[in-house]
């Protein structure tokens, strides 16, 4: 994890249903650009952390909602370093193609939220913030670029014991 001088950083899920299996030659391209696009998020200024699997350069066999669906775990200082790599470098050619690889979404996909600097959260605090936000819509416990909390705002708001994970 990358050393920071902020209190709070960032996390973010995303999650997303491929179309087809990993290895079928029509999501070829997206594979081919996994390494590249995880590269420069490793080196993107704000970035902090990334969920890889053991032993892999990435988490895409890591399937907690099911053998369609790919997961992407990460952690920024900021959300502005966040929206800056997401929409502001090479990763956004792989957003405009996304309908190529994976199913339109039908409900939230992404989820956004505040932890302590060091903190690394897990797959399921991960997945428990996309379920309330899915339930709850945007709060400061779970929101989106679209509906987003400062860091204090969610400090704010914390309920008792939730201290330690806004």
């Amino acid at each position: 994890m990358t050393a920071s001088p902020h209190a709070r950083h960032l996390a973010q899920l995303n999650v997303a249903r491929l179309r087809f299996p990993i290895d079928d030659p029509r999501v070829a391209h997206f594979v081919e650009m996994l390494d590249p696009v995880n590269a420069a998020a490793d080196d993107a200024p704000g970035f902090v952390w990334r969920l890889v699997e053991d032993g892999e350069a990435d988490a895409t066999g890591l399937r907690p909602l099911g053998e369609d669906v790919i997961v992407n775990l990460s952690v920024w200082e900021t959300q502005e370093a966040l929206w800056d790599f997401a929409y502001r470098s090479g990763h956004l050619e792989v957003m405009r193609r996304r309908r190529d690889w994976f199913h339109r979404h039908v409900e939230a996909h992404l989820v956004l939220w505040w932890v302590p600097a060091g903190h690394v959260p897990t797959v399921g605090e991960a997945l428990e913030r996309l379920a309330d936000l899915r339930a709850h819509g945007p709060s400061p416990r779970a929101f989106t670029f679209a509906s987003s909390y400062t860091a204090a705002e969610a400090a704010g708001h914390a309920p008792d014991g939730d201290s330690a994970t806004v």
